[in-house]
C-alpha cells in the first residue's frame, strides 16, 4: 500500500486517482503522520462491499465451510456429471 501525506495528495489528486483506478493499488493518505483516509478505485470498493455482504451472511459461511470439507473428503461432482444430471449438452 502506498502512503502519501495529505499535502502531497492535494497537489497530485488527479494522478493519484488515475493510479488507483489503473493499478488497483490502495493509497493511504496521512495527516500529521497518521493514517487518515484511503483512496481506492470505485471497482475495488464495490467488489470489497459485495464480498463483505456475502461473507456476513451466516448461511454463506456455512456453505463455504461445507464445500471445503467436501473437497478435502473428495466428495465432489464433476462438471460433466452435473451437465448430464441437468440435461445440458457436454462441453
Amino acid at each position: 500500500m502506498k502512503t502519501v501525506p495529505l499535502s502531497e495528495a492535494k497537489d497530485k489528486l488527479s494522478s493519484l486517482v488515475d493510479e488507483a483506478d489503473k493499478t488497483h493499488e490502495i493509497i493511504q493518505i496521512t495527516r500529521h503522520g497518521h493514517p487518515s483516509a484511503v483512496l481506492m478505485s470505485a471497482d475495488d470498493l464495490e467488489s470489497l462491499q459485495e464480498t463483505i455482504h456475502w461473507l456476513s451472511q451466516p448461511s454463506i459461511r456455512e456453505d463455504l465451510e461445507q464445500a471445503k470439507r467436501d473437497i478435502a473428503e473428495n466428495n465432489t461432482v464433476s462438471g460433466e456429471d452435473l451437465r448430464r444430471e441437468f440435461g445440458l449438452p457436454p462441453r
